[in-house]
């Protein structure tokens, strides 16, 4: 953000205001909830009203009031500008919108005010007669009197979306609107959306009815004023200009636009009631930021929620997966098909288990004594133990997709989010099988390091060589898939034989403590490296809700800045020229009479509207109107 204060300490205020709008800042509400939408564009809109308005005006409170002439398409705001200053400085036409650029007129004195980025950043500074949608047309003009700047904005009806966005940006940094609107279209819907906003938040506003034909004047100046008393503006001015001819040059008679420029000169060479008129905007602007803060903080927790229960719908999803692995590799579920036949194979014949209870030492000395180097058949147990465990983490990482995919399916977000990948995530990965044979492959590894480390202290190391490394290794690994699970021994079937044979053959290597101790080791280790090959899964899903940049703390970063700054504008001393905030009492000008805004009106000429224009005069409303409603 461009520094704004270089020269002078800021005040508490400034400094929770820019609390506010770097945490504003930080606003990401990217998944598609109830109010989403609308949220993210009011951060956008608190985020540009203090970058345009509020700061600059607190940063230089002194510096001239800047008044925004903005309306409805046609309804003369270009003319009476022109007409204000006495000389054609933005043009009026038939085609419409009119206003592409907006115009800024201000006394040549005021114009290190307007020259930097300190007013309306966005915009870029223009000089000359032609200028971009995007750039601000500055034009010195000593009609205008010091201390005043009129801003002429684009229509905020404008057929160019730009155009209106641009009018929204303009009237938000005004001290005081200049609204214009015609006899015609004076209760269109549209400009009484952005009167309502300026009501809401306290801005100084006065209104101009333009185009009023002379036998309408003691009618339509009348009805509008109870409208706008209705609507929470009663106490904003109302001028009515009747609908006359404009000279060469475009300009409305002098005495038609009089009152409008006696008005805001008088405001402009008053210091006090200048200074009440911005400060009624600014505490205004700055209360409107405060009172939307808790709703885009809800938005903000209710992203952040989403996104935590996405998570968890995920997480639960491969701790199931990795749960399912860990039981099915301890309960004898893998001691079955290949992996059992080339057990039978690695021990010689079925005989094994036909004589197991009666003959089991025998069976040992046996087994000791012919297993000398490398014993036969433990290549092809490995391989099909192997075999067997990858297509145990294929099958249920596949399982933990596609719960996962299904959960995300029933939300909103959850939908949102898998849209914005091409992977199908309702399947494990491609790199899966290779992961997983390598995460197998390490696993066999570590079980024959431990059992090579674990022999090479052990008394009995000629027995240890005599069934060598690989058949010590898988016989380990048999005692995995199930000695943990607590069977241990031939009455619990096939499963419980083979794991009792694998642990005979163990004991009488290492011992019976140290193959309890080697088979928990074993497991825990293939425990790890089946959790951490199912994380690697599951950051698919993460890497999405983390694409979106959310911060978890948001919400309560919000509230903490806005109760910041409401404490801060709360806590300002009653106000004088110089201070920079204050709640405002209403300047005598800005004050409405009981019955409605103080109606300025002008009388005269002819009926077709085309006569001369004689001097105005109070008109005092007319007893209350059936309001019609807005189109």
């Amino acid at each position: 953000m461009t520094e704004l204060v270089p020269a002078r300490e800021r005040t508490p205020l400034e400094l929770a205001l820019l609390r506010l709008r770097e945490v504003v800042g930080r606003a990401r509400l990217p998944l598609p909830l109830p109010g989403a939408v609308e949220q993210q564009a009011a951060a956008d809109q608190v985020g540009a009203q203090l970058d345009d308005y509020v700061l600059p005006r607190l940063a230089a409170i002194d510096a001239p009031m800047l008044t925004v002439v903005g309306g409805s398409t046609g309804a003369g705001k270009s003319t009476l500008v022109n007409s204000l200053v006495g000389r054609r400085v933005t043009e009026p036409g038939v085609i419409r919108p009119t206003t592409r650029a907006p115009v800024l007129v201000h006394h040549p004195d005021d114009a290190r005010w307007f020259a930097d980025d300190r007013v309306l950043p966005g915009l870029a500074r223009a000089t000359g007669a032609a200028a971009g949608a995007r750039e601000l047309r500055l034009v010195p003009l000593d009609a205008l009197p010091p201390g005043l700047a009129v801003l002429d904005a684009p229509d905020v009806d404008s057929v160019v979306a730009e155009n209106r966005r641009l009018a929204a940006q303009l009237l938000e940094a005004a001290d005081l609107w200049l609204f214009v609107t015609s006899a015609a279209r004076y209760a269109d819907a549209v400009p009484w959306d952005f009167l309502l906003a300026a009501a809401a938040r306290s801005a100084a506003v006065a209104v101009v009815l333009d185009r009023v034909p002379p036998r309408a004047m003691r009618d339509v100046p009348p009805h509008l004023g109870q409208m706008m008393s209705e609507r929470g503006l009663a106490g904003s001015p109302l001028f009515a200009v009747p609908e006359t001819a404009v000279d060469a040059d475009g300009l409305l008679p002098d005495a038609a636009v009089a009152p409008i420029r006696g008005w805001l000169g008088a405001l402009a060479s008053d210091r006090s009631r200048r200074a009440a008129v911005v400060q009624q905007t600014l505490d205004g602007a700055v209360a409107a930021l405060v009172d939307r803060a808790p709703a885009l903080a809800q938005a903000a927790d209710e992203q952040a929620e989403a996104v935590d229960q996405l998570r968890a719908e995920a997480d639960r999803s491969y701790a199931e997966a990795v749960r399912t692995v860990g039981v099915q590799t301890e309960d004898g579920t893998l001691l079955r098909g290949e992996v059992l036949a080339r057990w039978h194979d690695f021990v010689g014949t079925g005989e094994f288990f036909r004589a197991l209870e009666q003959r089991v030492g025998w069976l040992r000395d046996r087994v000791v004594a012919a297993f000398k180097g490398e014993p036969p058949g433990a290549k092809d147990l490995k391989v099909a133990v192997e075999s067997g465990l990858e297509s145990l983490l294929r099958q249920e990482a596949d399982a933990a997709a596609e719960r996962a995919e299904a959960s995300w399916q029933s939300t909103a977000a959850g939908r949102d989010l898998l849209g914005r990948t091409s992977a199908d995530l309702s399947h494990s990965s491609p790199a899966l099988a290779d992961r997983a044979a390598e995460v197998i492959r390490d696993w066999q590894g570590a079980v024959l390091a431990l059992v090579a480390d674990e022999g090479m202290t052990k008394r009995s190391r000629a027995r240890f060589l005599a069934f060598g490394v690989n058949g010590v290794g898988v016989a380990l690994m048999i005692v995995v898939f199930a000695h943990t699970g607590g069977l241990v021994g031939a009455e619990v079937g096939v499963a419980g034989g083979t794991a009792l044979l694998a642990q005979r053959v163990l004991e009488a290597v290492f011992g019976d403590q140290a193959v309890r101790r080697l088979a928990v080791t074993a497991k825990a280790e293939l425990d790890a490296r089946v959790e951490a090959l199912m994380a690697e899964e599951l950051l698919r899903y993460h890497a999405l809700l983390d694409e979106l940049a959310l911060d978890p703390g948001l919400g309560a970063a919000v509230r903490e800045a806005a109760a910041a700054v409401d404490t801060a504008r709360h806590a300002l001393p009653t106000a004088t020229s110089g201070d920079a905030l204050r709640t405002p009492e209403k300047t005598p000008a800005l004050t409405a009479g009981p019955s409605g805004p103080p109606l300025v009106a002008l009388e005269g000429g002819s009926d077709d509207g085309l006569g001369d224009v004689v001097d105005a005069e109070l008109v005092e409303p007319d007893p209350p109107y059936e309001t019609r409603e807005l189109r």
